[in-house]
């Protein structure tokens, strides 16, 4: 649905609220049968400009007469003339309906180079690096005015968070969304343990890079967890008591970049994304481990609300998240 700017509203609203009308549910389309008729008085030559039945025009007439309060038009002879009233409406109602058509073909020849638009995404900062660096370099190609700013998202409100003013995508795992929102799967995100390279007890049970780590020796590490909220029991912690087991968690993070951190400068180890994983383990020398316990990996989708559905900016920013987070499992459909 596209949205009429305000100037515009205000040229319609002159019009239709002169006889107390409701501009939400007035039908748009009989101003297109107004000045048809104001242009060339007759239903016959209007219903061919309008590529419409003759019956379909004086129906629409009828209406505008009923809306308007007005006859709008009055036999003289064999022909029709306007009345007064609406000779008045012919020059504001010309501007009008140039106004929508150059307004509808903006919305189809949408050009991002000229957009000024900002966009905030509520997502964890695991998207300021698998996301925002490959975002930066597209907007910057093809989107040069154009603002994101990234927001920090609480797990505990994933769906709340459109909610807050100016949010307009949240990336988060699929869940049961509310009717009033939109979203699109993007892709499946599974976790690894990770943990740094000569890593002493990880070395000494002689585990390689990429096997399953021993449930004892995986629960004996000291573990760093990823919680906005400092909690001490996570996913990882869930899916260990599904089979029986607990972990020892020694430290929580609010951000996955710490968590990151945290484990290349210790002998901890933790439950981070597999992509977050692959892309961190060559700066800070971690190595990546499979986790013995099942781990379902989740779904992300990108969430907004509604009413942006159909806004141009809006749909060709949603169409470059996804080409970039799509392509982390192109799988996926």
């Amino acid at each position: 649905m596209i949205r009429l700017p305000e100037e515009l509203e205000k040229q319609i609203f002159r019009i239709v609220y002169i006889h107390h009308m409701n501009l939400r549910t007035f039908d748009l389309n009989l101003l297109r049968v107004l000045a048809a008729l104001l242009a060339d008085p007759s239903t016959v030559r209007a219903a061919e400009v309008l590529g419409l039945s003759q019956s379909a025009v004086s129906a629409a007439l009828g209406r505008l007469r009923a809306a308007m309060e007005d006859p709008l038009f009055v036999r003289q002879g064999q022909r029709i003339v306007p009345t007064d009233f609406a000779r008045s409406l012919e020059v504001p109602l010309k501007a009008i309906l140039t106004d929508l058509e150059q307004l509808l073909q903006e919305h189809v020849d949408f050009d991002p180079s000229r957009v000024t638009q900002s966009f905030k995404i509520a997502a964890s900062d695991f998207f300021a690096v698998m996301l925002m660096p490959h975002l930066a370099d597209i907007l910057s190609r093809r989107a040069p005015q154009m603002q994101v700013q990234l927001v920090d998202l609480l797990p505990s409100s994933y769906v709340g968070i459109l909610e807050r003013p100016g949010i307009d995508l949240a990336l988060v795992p699929e869940t049961d969304f509310p009717s009033w929102s939109a979203y699109e799967p993007l892709f499946r995100s599974r976790f690894v343990m990770v943990a740094r390279q000569g890593q002493p007890e990880l070395l000494q049970s002689g585990v390689r890079p990429g096997a399953v780590v021993p449930m004892d020796l995986f629960c004996d590490l000291g573990h760093v967890v990823f919680s906005p909220e400092g909690n001490l029991r996570a996913m990882g912690d869930a899916a260990l008591a599904r089979v029986g087991r607990s972990r020892r968690v020694v430290m929580t993070m609010p951000v996955f970049s710490g968590v990151c951190l945290a484990v290349a400068g210790s002998d901890l180890v933790a439950l981070v994304p597999e992509h977050l994983a692959a892309s961190m383990a060559p700066r800070l020398g971690l190595q990546v481990y499979t986790a013995p316990m099942p781990l379902p990996a989740a779904t992300i989708c990108m969430l907004w609300h509604k009413r942006s559905t159909g806004a141009a900016a809006h749909r060709w920013f949603r169409s470059v998240v996804a080409e970039v987070l799509r392509a982390l499992d192109p799988g996926l459909t």
